[in-house]
């Protein structure tokens, strides 16, 4: 098949979980006989030099990309007030996207045109008119819901009620979009039930997250004392930097109290001030490393507080898949069918948090045990060439 893959941002380097999604995924087709275009939004937040790409990003026949400056703009913002259309969708709609999507497409006759996310959804009358292929929307997460339920915790009466009115017209977008795809890639069972809940009724598939597992080897530092907790993850991400303050505030206090050699490493891209300034107490701030999965082979136990948010957690995949003990919240482990306490552990309260990480650093032979349990889980499960391979048999029918 030929694949145009169409972005919101360019899929390198593999620093967050959007990146690693669309990338594995896309070394699977062209590994299993595909040939892939790539046209992207290269943005203004997470920019990257293509010519400073690596020789191993070989997937794809060719590449373009589009600079945007979709950075949120207070007038623009105040004006969407007054206007019926999404914030979240307008401030991707470029018109040199436009146009060069057009040039993609009457350029090669594509079986799939492949949307990584609802705000590439404003181009599908493009692909219509200029191309016969199938239109075929991956989504990342249920996207309205993430901001739903940043709302829902924000303390500030306007700002949420902005955010409220945001999801509004967000929402409704979204379920506008939905029988506009000729088929739909969910991340998880529970997000494509969702879906179903309110209004899809074209065809669909359940397509989590594949990692290539050649990168992913388990470290003996998983085992091995001194012991020490570690945190990774997209700081400028509201519900990463929500989940980061909670565990600072109720449960590493304790922790740390009982374990005062314990420290806790802290790692991400866009690190805000107020993050490296809770630096001390056995708190380690790194700000953005050079290389992730050196860091979190570096420490045996990892932390994925999240209390909103949608989608696949993609740093818990590669957590598990590097033998690493995973403590998450029951959110955090949405669409990852882990088994608690035997490959993974879950928490709910501040005190379940402080008890269970008591318990694994109190015990480091069942600690050992959940690590190598965790490696075996992703490898059964997520190798992205086996979920690859599902996904192109069922676009090989579309088409």
């Amino acid at each position: 098949m030929k694949i145009l893959q169409l972005c919101r941002k360019f899929p390198y380097p593999l620093k967050d979980g959007e990146a690693i999604a669309v990338s594995y995924l896309a070394k699977a087709y062209k590994k299993l006989g595909h040939e892939l275009t790539l046209l992207s939004f290269n943005t203004i937040k997470t920019y990257f030099d293509t010519q400073q790409l690596p020789a191993s990003f070989d997937h794809y026949t060719s590449i373009h990309t589009v600079y945007l400056d979709n950075r949120v703009k207070p007038i623009a913002a105040f004006f969407n007030l007054f206007s019926a259309d999404s914030y979240f969708i307008t401030r991707f709609i470029n018109s040199e996207f436009k146009n060069k999507l057009k040039e993609v497409l009457i350029a090669s006759d594509f079986d799939i045109v492949q949307l990584e996310g609802i705000n590439l959804a404003p181009y599908i009358p493009i692909i219509r008119e200029f191309s016969t292929a199938k239109v075929v929307m991956r989504s990342h997460n249920v996207e309205f819901e993430i901001w739903e339920r940043v709302a829902a915790t924000t303390s500030f009466p306007l700002k949420r009620w902005y955010l409220n009115y945001l999801v509004q017209q967000f929402k409704a977008y979204e379920i506008a979009q939905f029988n506009s795809y000729d088929f739909l890639l969910a991340m998880s069972q529970r997000d494509l039930d969702y879906f179903r809940q309110l209004g899809l009724s074209t065809a669909a598939m359940v397509a989590p997250i594949g990692l290539d597992l050649a990168n992913y080897n388990a470290s003996p530092t998983a085992t091995m004392p001194p012991y020490s907790i570690s945190f990774i993850g997209s700081l400028d991400w509201m519900p990463n930097q929500d989940g980061l303050k909670w565990f600072l505030d109720q449960v590493w206090p304790v922790v740390h109290q009982s374990f005062p050699s314990l420290n806790f490493h802290i790692a991400g891209r866009n690190t805000p001030d107020w993050v490296f300034a809770r630096a001390g107490n056995g708190v380690v701030v790194h700000g953005e490393v050079p290389d992730a999965t050196r860091f979190i082979q570096q420490h045996p136990i990892s932390i994925v507080p999240l209390f909103s948010g949608s989608g696949m957690r993609v740093k818990i995949l590669e957590c598990m898949a590097l033998g690493r003990v995973v403590l998450t919240t029951p959110l955090g482990v949405e669409g990852i069918a882990a088994s608690p306490n035997e490959n993974i552990l879950i928490g709910t309260t501040a005190d379940q948090f402080c008890q269970l990480l008591k318990e694994c650093l109190a015990q480091p032979k069942e600690m050992k045990i959940i690590a190598a349990k965790a490696q075996a889980f992703i490898i059964a499960n997520y190798d992205n060439i086996s979920i690859g391979e599902t996904i192109t048999k069922r676009l090989s029918n579309l088409i």
